[in-house]
């Protein structure tokens, strides 16, 4: 199958404008004859905690409805970042529309980032699961750029979920934009798994970021990448067929020593 990692900058606390983006990029993502677009992280609201607290939307209206009706109209699939509002309390999430323009799956973050002066835990509750979701053959897993550090996570979606694919939607700075580049490999070849990557470019209050999307397939060669800086659609095949070849030539999962680690 043949997806889109869209790369762009956001408008902080205008959601409209920002949908207008997502609803551009989808529509370049579609001419481009992908099948699934991916999305930063908190791709409604930009990332700075204030503004989130203000703009947060339960997913009943707002912007979710509009990546909905999105979704439909262009006949694609959408994976994006996004806040969610569930009474009380909000969530970083990622949100699959499919192409019928249903909510077919969606990821809390569980990881968050507790760290000055962003310190996530002062806007968001951390999730409880993590997320799957099939489609074109190919068994993608959720996550959200903090999760990047925490290697656990995507092994147990490889081992104990079956997944090939992790998508990253991500907010990532640029002063770790090494960090980011190195783990999003790691991920990949540690798990022979497809990874799928989109991060913000642009700046939020004092934050840039750093871009840098990519698409890695199970060997750890980059099949697609994007710049540092500029906005920018990148798209690749991803094959379910090569996830299992890869798999089976060097069968590394398989060969853990569980009765030394967990």
């Amino acid at each position: 199958m043949k997806i889109a990692v869209a790369q762009i900058s956001c408008s902080l606390g205008d959601p409209e404008a920002n949908l207008l983006k997502v609803r551009d990029f989808s529509r370049c993502a579609k001419e481009a004859r992908a099948e699934l677009v991916v999305f930063p992280e908190m791709t409604d609201t930009g990332y700075s905690m204030r503004v989130i607290r203000t703009h947060a939307n339960h997913w009943n209206g707002g912007f979710v409805s509009k990546l909905q009706e999105t979704a439909r109209k262009l006949s694609i699939a959408i994976v994006s970042g996004v806040s969610e509002r569930d009474g009380s309390t909000i969530y970083n999430s990622q949100v699959l529309i499919d192409s019928q323009g249903n909510i077919a799956a969606k990821y809390r973050k569980t990881h968050l980032y507790a760290v000055a002066p962003v310190e996530e835990q002062t806007c968001f509750a951390a999730g409880d699961a993590l997320a799957k979701f099939e489609l074109g053959g190919v068994h993608f897993g959720f996550s959200i750029c903090y999760d990047l550090r925490f290697p656990e996570m995507y092994r147990k979606l490889a081992t104990e979920q079956n997944v090939g694919a992790f998508l990253i939607s991500s907010a990532w700075p640029f002063p770790r934009v090494e960090h980011f580049r190195t783990l999003v490999m790691a991920r990949a070849i540690e798990n022979q798994s497809y990874v799928v990557a989109s991060n913000r470019v642009g700046k939020d209050d004092d934050l840039w970021f750093c871009g840098s999307s990519a698409v890695i397939d199970p060997r750890g060669v980059v099949i697609a990448a994007a710049s540092a800086d500029r906005e920018e659609l990148i798209q690749a095949d991803l094959s379910g067929e090569l996830v299992l070849s890869v798999r089976s030539r060097v069968d590394s999962l398989a060969h853990r020593r569980t009765d030394l680690y967990a």
